[in-house]
């Protein structure tokens, strides 16, 4: 049996060792991968898993990087990162204006979004602007103020961990909720996704979203820091976290922006962002230690003043233990 001890003469070709992470996450922190693939293929994909399943490795599927803290020690197991970057667009209906199309899990949510235009395809233009892929969209069902991925989506194509088995699911199997899916068990990983989106009559209409498309990306750049953040950082409260609150509000921004972070608060080479409270910034120097220590702070202040502690939304990968709690 193949294992990690004897791999420097029988590593895989499409596996590579000790790669760094920091320039693959947007936080850009965190140490290196033991091990590390980008399958272009189901078949590859298949086979990186296989080589984790033989050598008892963890696995951990990237994305475009975004939503995500990665410990400064690395990570110890397999990092795959799916470079499938399939689009097609795969049937239509005569009677109507339905399309739908079929999009690899590496493929961003920018490239899907603009090869939807090309092919004269509209309906996730309200994503625009957003960093991240297929895969990483589907894993948190993305969201951006009343749009939810889940609206869009009508299958997808799954690879089990272990059994490599893989099987064509709906809708309803993911469960669906605000920033969660069935997929956050990493008992199954999302290879493609079928979005179901709508054919526009004509290319003035197809201008007019190349337009939102641009007016939502100032928008945000204008709203939220766009490098070097991972999002927002906390998740909104529950309401029954916030009951004796004087305002009952869920908004975890409301309150870090009432004690007064934003734009002034720092540990290290990571800052409060000046153009919102819930979104972290870092500098070519910051670690993840210094995010944690940061937003570490942030709660202490919170709960001080509110009695209320904010609760990071963000993946940790890499860490031997939850470092917030």
């Amino acid at each position: 049996m193949l294992t990690v001890e004897n791999q420097a003469h029988v590593l895989p070709f499409f596996i590579q060792e000790n790669v760094p992470l920091a320039d693959k996450n947007t936080f850009r922190t965190g140490g290196k991968a033991r091990f590390y693939t980008e399958p272009t293929s189901i078949d590859s994909f298949a086979q990186a898993l296989q080589f984790a399943k033989i050598n008892a490795l963890e696995v951990f599927v990237l994305g475009g990087g975004a939503n995500i803290l990665i410990s400064d020690d690395g990570f110890s197991g397999l990092v795959i990162r799916p470079n499938i970057t399939t689009f097609e667009v795969i049937s239509s209906s005569a009677h109507d204006d339905q399309v739908f199309v079929k999009a690899g899990a590496g493929l961003s949510i920018d490239a899907l979004i603009k090869l939807c235009f090309d092919h004269m395809i509209l309906g996730l233009e309200e994503f625009s602007g957003i960093p991240g892929n297929v895969g990483g969209a589907v894993y948190i069902n993305l969201h951006y103020y009343e749009f939810l991925l889940e609206q869009f989506i009508v299958q997808a194509t799954l690879i089990h961990k272990t059994t490599l088995e893989i099987m064509t699911v709906d809708t309803n199997w993911f469960q669906f909720g605000y920033d969660q899916s069935k997929l956050q068990e990493k008992e199954y990983f999302i290879l493609d996704a079928t979005f179901k989106l709508r054919k526009a009559p004509d290319a003035l209409m197809i201008a007019h979203a190349q337009g939102r498309y641009l007016e939502i990306v100032r928008h945000r750049n204008r709203r939220y820091p766009y490098q070097n953040t991972c999002g927002s950082f906390f998740r909104n409260f529950h309401p029954e976290e916030v009951i004796d609150t004087e305002k009952k509000l869920i908004f975890v921004a409301y309150y870090l922006d009432q004690i007064g972070v934003k734009g002034t608060l720092s540990v290290g080479g990571a800052i409060v962002s000046h153009q919102h409270a819930n979104m972290i910034v870092t500098n070519n120097s910051a670690t993840s230690c210094d995010v944690i220590n940061l937003t570490k702070l942030m709660q202490q202040m919170v709960y001080e003043k509110y009695k209320i502690k904010p609760q990071p939304e963000c993946q940790l990968v890499g860490f031997a233990t939850n470092p917030f709690e």
